[in-house]
């Protein structure tokens, strides 16, 4: 028999719903039990898939990526089906992202993602290894319900969509009425000759954990522990299983476990990571990026002067230092072969400007590119600032150049649009970020799960002080309040609670769009990552990545960040325009009003002034 064995079936906290296991903590787990390959497989996603994708390879274990997917049942929506799908290589993954996208874009039902076999090829089958879902999938449920006849036809469908690449799927996770679906299972296997794999779905690291997934679960469902009505779905034994206890539960059908090293050796996907790859700039008359970018900068620069220097004499004296900045600048620029960076961000920058879309002057250390003021990005001299180039981009230390772009409020999703029709819909997106429980919702959620009550958790949460840009821990609490400590130290149910919220604290608890991020691809952005939209909505689509991970597999963030503070301007603009008949231009205003420093900056009166 079999002296080894690899978990293909594990949900992360990335589950959002029913998950507990910290990727980056259970590849050590794995090492300790001597794990060679390990499997990410969170439900209907694959959130955390690139920072288990690294962790797992700078330990030395072969990461597995797939997913738990929802499938859609023709006959009855409301009764979905599940699947296992593992990335055998490149192309797997290409149509599990694909088909995640497409799932959650396009086929939502009750907020759940699924996938409608018939989308998948044969080419994208080629590149996946499927597994039945046991007595979640088609043929496990046609075994549950005493119609073996159903599960064969089911079974040998699914084997004919994926020729050779489709498992039996077997559990036993302490549940002795799907011991049934075992033996229908087997059976099925020896009368169809298809392999069967022993399959443990793990959704929480220890034993002892069971009851912290319990809380997790009923906290995201809306119940408390004690409902008698709340579904109890997972059992104790669904905690990381060694090698040996796996062998040792499936020691009547020794294949099932060889099978899933048989599969892990199968499975051999390669992320290419850490090249950022950025959209194709459509260019006029042939020319290269290099070249439109250093003609528009020259031609920009004259345009700057001009105003800058309207006295031509003056103007001439002034060019040859501006001229020789601009020219060492677009050099360096050359060389580091960020010419299609800066000419995507100005293009969306000006045709912002030229359609009533307010834009920032520009902020950050991209406002000392001389480059980046002659072609409209910002609208701050830096030689008459001292600003230096080299805090943006220095050859010495390669990295993406990033402007960090302001537009008004109102007009942001404008600009998102123009660059949608520009590079299309299928290649741009915004970010996906991911809320954690903290200190103070940690307590509450627990608290409400425990039946507590609103009053007590919410005195109790109160002692948590609140200190603007840290994040107070319990275990700091604890340590650090000495009302916090003696509350816990007397009271069981509250020690019970902060037990509880102490297991939960930094746990991934929700997903929404980051406020700024904007991907541009050069391409479909599924051939990058998978995409995610809540409701199925345009304007709610995001990567199934955040931020670090977008860029870590070669997706370039574009910033557009939304700002009132911009159309209170321009408001105020409107309304001087109204009252006067003459608009302001506050692009060329002067900045040493010696009134406006003693009135308000001296004055500390700046609420509501977002950056000076």
């Amino acid at each position: 028999m079999s002296q080894d064995f690899v978990h293909l079936r594990m949900h992360t906290e990335f589950s959002i719903k029913d998950g507990l296991i910290k990727p980056k903590k259970i590849v050590h787990k794995a090492i300790a039990a001597g794990m060679k390959a390990l499997a990410i497989t969170d439900l209907s996603a694959m959130f955390g898939d690139v920072i288990f994708y690294k962790a797992a390879s700078g330990a030395g274990i072969k990461p597995i990526l797939g997913a738990d997917c929802w499938i859609t049942n023709h006959y009855n929506r409301d009764d979905p089906h599940r699947l296992l799908f593992l990335c055998k290589n490149q192309d797997g993954y290409h149509a599990l992202c694909e088909l995640l996208s497409r799932a959650w874009l396009k086929n939502q039902h009750k907020d759940r993602g699924e996938i409608d076999l018939d989308w998948i090829t044969e080419d994208m089958a080629k590149g996946l290894i499927v597994l039945s879902g046991f007595n979640t999938g088609s043929v496990g449920k046609s075994i549950l319900n005493g119609s073996f006849e159903a599960a064969k036809e089911e079974c040998a469908q699914l084997a004919v969509r994926f020729p050779g690449q489709f498992y039996l799927e077997i559990q036993r996770i302490g549940r002795p009425e799907l011991e049934a679906v075992v033996d229908g299972t087997v059976r099925l296997a020896k009368e169809l000759n298809i392999p069967v794999v022993a399959a443990h779905p793990i959704q929480f690291e220890e034993k002892e954990d069971f009851e912290f997934h319990e809380a997790r679960s009923a906290i995201a469902e809306g119940y408390t522990l004690a409902n008698q009505a709340r579904p109890r779905i997972f059992t104790p034994e669904q905690y990381f299983k060694s090698k040996e206890e796996m062998i040792a539960l499936f020691s009547d059908i020794p294949s099932a476990i060889e099978n899933t090293v048989e599969i892990a050796k199968m499975c051999n996907l390669t992320l290419k990571l850490g090249k950022p790859q950025l959209p194709i700039f459509p260019t006029p008359e042939g020319k290269s990026l290099k070249e439109y970018m250093a003609e528009l900068a020259r031609r920009g620069l004259d345009r700057r002067l001009k105003v800058l220097y309207p006295d031509e004499k003056v103007r001439k004296e002034k060019f040859p230092t501006y001229s020789q900045r601009l020219e060492r600048e677009i050099g360096i620029i050359q060389e580091m072969d960020f010419p299609g960076y800066f000419l995507i961000v100005q293009d969306f920058i000006n045709w912002a400007k030229t359609h009533g879309c307010p834009v920032g002057p520009g902020r950050g250390s991209g406002a000392g590119s001389l480059v980046a003021y002659c072609l409209g990005i910002t609208d701050l001299d830096p030689l008459q600032f001292d600003l230096l180039f080299e805090r943006f981009l220095n050859p010495e230390r390669v990295s993406m150049p990033d402007f960090d772009v302001d537009f008004c409020q109102n007009n942001r999703g404008r600009v998102i649009e123009y660059v949608k029709s520009k590079y299309g819909d299928e290649s741009v997106s915004q970010i996906a970020t991911f809320g954690t429980m903290a200190a103070k919702g940690a307590i509450k959620d627990v608290g409400r799960t425990l039946d507590m009550s609103y009053m007590e958790t919410d005195r109790l949460a109160r002692m948590i002080p609140t200190i603007p840009g840290k994040n107070i821990t319990l275990a700091e609490a604890l340590s650090d309040i000495p009302e916090f400590r003696a509350a816990v130290r007397n009271d069981p149910q509250v020690r019970k609670l902060v037990t509880y919220a102490l297991k939960l604290e930094g746990t991934t608890k929700s997903l929404g769009i980051h406020a700024g991020g904007v991907l541009i691809a050069p391409g479909k952005l599924v051939d990058f990552c998978p995409l995610y939209a809540a409701g199925m909505l345009p304007e709610n689509v995001i990567s199934q990545y955040d931020k670090k991970d977008v860029e870590a597999v070669g997706l370039v963030k574009f910033d557009f960040l939304g700002l009132t503070t911009l159309t209170i301007i321009e408001r105020a603009l409107d309304y001087i325009e109204a009252n006067t008949g003459s608009r302001p231009d506050i692009e060329h205003m002067e900045c040493d009003d010696e009134a406006t420093y003693r009135n308000i900056f001296q004055k500390g009166d700046t609420v509501a002034v977002f950056q000076f």
